[in-house]
């Protein structure tokens, strides 16, 4: 069968011609993909008369009308430069600045939108999901686990939800790490509403991507695809409160086909937000009780696969602490210390001195004691 385009209107760059595509409703990368090989390229599928369309098999009538409506609306000469305009990033999977480790998996998206910081796109990257109706404990794990992850060179992934994803994101920025927000609608859109403070810090210190064009809203569909994304451009997925029927189990099956390893925090049993990640340590996820047990698991203590920020020390079994961690701990002893007296002794930004802290109290290595004051705990 012979293919053809009608003489259009040339962009300064033809994949800008994915943008286009992108912005068609039901036309996902496997379809895209489907339509391209057939064709030769997006500008032709672009361009493609009505009648070649539905000839081509598995293209639904209503994906073809969306394309055929979207022609007569967009402008391909103004399109990307609106993008520009509106600080909206492109980045194309055959160039440099495209994360590598999502190529891998079964079909990466052809373009990425993104706000914020493209060249921390192919960082080694971690990816922290759970529960939206986290608790505390969960909330505080999140942060805790995903600031040390941060702060020995792995950047954070989630997908800026209520709950787990927003606390990781939130101990990554805590911690002076990266972190990428990967959204189930448009990158301009702010879901959910309260998270707009912190899509800001994201977009000014990592990166907020999506697949989907500017202007998508959050439907329920959009999320799984989403999902792929966090666990495609991970090293791991580290699963914290996760009801037995829940998004965070999806991400997790998909991490499972692109290969990845899976780990999960136990929490209480009388819990139902702890059945799925319950469930998942019995079918072989890594348990995890801090950082150092992903680190251990990934291979990454010891090694040059990751670039510290600080050194890490091993305090005992697989307690790992950094430099400056080391130092907040050694001033600690079996006499109550504040945390105003520690941070005035280490010179450590206080921020960064309760966030220690923190860390080193659900390691086991300290206890807090009533008006914020500190002692060492006991190790068996």
């Amino acid at each position: 069968m012979n293919y053809y385009y009608q003489s259009g209107v040339q962009l300064v760059d033809t994949k800008a011609y994915y943008v286009l595509l992108s912005m068609v409703d039901g036309l996902g990368p496997r379809r895209l993909a489907a339509l391209i090989e057939l064709m030769g390229t997006a500008e032709k599928v672009w361009y493609a008369s009505e009648s070649v369309l539905r000839s081509v098999p598995g293209i639904p009538a209503k994906v073809i009308s969306s394309l055929l409506d979207k022609r007569k609306e967009l402008n391909p000469e103004s399109e990307v430069q609106k993008l520009a305009d509106r600080g909206i990033g492109l980045v194309f999977i055959d160039e440099p600045e495209y994360p590598r480790i999502l190529k891998s998996i079964y079909d990466p998206p052809k373009v990425l939108y993104v706000r914020g910081k493209k060249n921390i796109l192919n960082e080694q990257m971690f990816a922290v999901v759970g529960s939206r109706r986290a608790t505390h404990y969960g909330l505080t794990a999140a942060r805790a686990i995903a600031g040390e992850l941060s702060r020995v060179g792995l950047g954070i992934v989630s997908g800026m939800a209520r709950g787990i994803d927003s606390a990781a994101h939130r101990g990554a920025l805590d911690s002076g790490g990266v972190t990428i927000a990967v959204l189930g609608c448009g990158v301009d859109v702010v879901y959910p509403r309260e998270n707009r403070n912190i899509m800001e810090e994201i977009i000014e210190k990592g990166a907020v991507i999506s697949e989907f064009p500017p202007g998508t809203s959050p439907v329920a569909g959009n999320f799984p695809q989403r999902n792929r994304l966090i666990s495609g451009l991970s090293c791991g997925v580290l699963v914290i409160e996760a009801a037995e029927k829940s998004g965070s189990l999806i991400t997790v099956n998909f991490a499972l086909e692109q290969g990845r390893e899976v780990f999960a925090v136990p929490g209480q049993v009388t819990n139902k937000l702890n059945r799925g990640c319950h469930q998942l340590i019995r079918q072989g996820a890594c348990l995890v009780e801090n950082a150092g047990d992903i680190l251990e698991e990934l291979g990454l203590i010891g090694t040059d696969k990751t670039l510290p920020k600080h050194d890490i020390c091993c305090i005992r079994g697989n307690i790992y602490l950094t430099d400056e961690e080391k130092r907040v701990y050694n001033i600690i002893s079996d006499d109550p210390i504040s945390s105003e007296t520690i941070i005035c002794k280490t010179g450590i930004r206080p921020s960064d001195v309760i966030s220690m802290l923190l860390v080193m109290e659900l390691k086991g290595l300290v206890k807090q004691l009533p008006g914020q004051r500190y002692v060492r705990n006991v190790l068996d």
